[in-house]
């Protein structure tokens, strides 16, 4: 079985699609032979990519038995090649590729190409139930969820080596949230109506960046966080394998926005992945990616109160905080770790073949 994946989000550019797109391709190839024509450019090389794409997978689409495409914006690319062969093509789908606002994107792209495809494969339950809303039909849809890439031991960095890479002496227990701020990540949210209300000897670092940006900073400003809430702007792999490693609590507070769906919450599983206690909203995709009281606990959505009783009941609790941390990175490693999602991959690529 010879594959071609094809994605317009690849490293090193950073986000969450670039990562999932990159692990899955990089763990499917071990098992299967697997080329890959991807854009490492961003999106402003997004309207060379997509001919150049178009073309390569034209002119070698003979070689494969199959295409896998990394997001719902290859559609068009998708439907073309259904055009001219009959090999199966299947496309991840994120919750944003269905729900983006559009007109032209929802009547091309949503009602046209991607019903067109072999499998669209949900990274979240709820991305099927948005699909659906909208008229792709349910036996298009397969739930594959996101996978986490899981380091063979944790490092042992210390709370020197954190307060050497913020520049400042740190006094108390470390949260953190990481990853691209827009607003239904409820970072905003979070500054202005739960670190409020937490202990002043506790430290919030935001990692990361995003158009919400600003309105983080406003509610760090308004509400006077400054030496309570550090914001670190982008970091590297390396510093933010570093705020894994020395945070005791991960943050994920999504909030409802409307247009807007989380597809999985990639970031949750990684920080699971290290031994990091997560906390997350209940909300669309987080539901699939947090089994809670296995590799983390979800918490009713906009409810600063129950944030900040979990909180305070973790950081007070040390011993039992570190041995769950234990438990969720053991139970990624059993469930969730991404050599076990591609082989769901590769099973569901050998039955659209057999059936081609």
């Amino acid at each position: 079985m010879n594959i071609l994946f094809i994605s317009r989000a690849w490293p090193p550019v950073i986000g969450g699609i670039e990562r999932q797109n990159h692990a899955l391709a990089t763990e499917l190839g071990r098992i299967t032979p697997l080329d890959i024509i991807a854009n490492k450019f961003g999106k402003r090389a997004l309207p060379l990519f997509l001919p150049y794409a178009l073309l390569r997978a034209l002119l070698a689409l003979r070689r494969y038995d199959a295409v896998v495409l990394g997001d719902g914006v290859l559609g068009v690319l998708g439907f073309i090649l259904k055009l001219v062969s009959d090999k199966p093509v299947v496309c991840v789908v994120h919750g944003l590729d269905l729900t983006y606002t559009s007109r032209f994107y929802q009547r091309l792209w949503v009602q046209v190409c991607l019903p067109r495809l072999d499998r669209l494969v949900a990274v979240g339950n709820e991305t099927i139930r948005k699909g659906i809303e909208l008229g792709i039909p349910p036996d298009r849809f397969v739930f594959i969820p996101n996978g986490a890439t899981v380091p063979d031991s944790v490092p042992e960095y210390s709370r020197v080596d954190l307060e050497r890479f913020l520049g400042r002496e740190i006094r108390g227990p470390v949260l953190l949230t990481l990853g691209r701020l827009v607003k239904r990540k409820g970072v905003a949210w979070f500054v202005n109506e739960v670190v409020p209300r937490l202990d002043g000897n506790i430290t919030c670092i935001i990692a990361g960046d995003g158009n919400d940006r600003t309105n983080i900073l406003d509610a760090i400003a308004a509400n006077r966080l400054q030496d309570r809430v550090i914001f670190t702007g982008q970091v590297s792999e390396h510093d933010r394998e570093l705020l894994f490693c020395t945070a005791d609590l991960f943050i994920q507070p999504n909030i409802r926005v409307d247009g807007d769906v989380e597809g999985f919450g990639l970031v949750v599983l990684e920080a699971a992945s290290y031994g990091l206690v997560v906390l997350a909203s209940a909300l669309e995709g987080l539901n699939d990616a947090i089994q809670t009281d296995r590799n983390g606990y979800l918490l009713e959505t906009g409810n600063a109160e129950s944030y900040c009783r979990k909180i305070e009941s973790l950081l007070a609790e040390p011993a039992v905080r570190a041995a769950f941390g234990q438990q969720a990175r053991n139970y990624v490693i059993e469930h969730q770790a991404w050599p076990l999602i591609a082989r769901r991959y590769r099973d569901l690529l050998e039955e659209l073949i057999r059936g081609s």
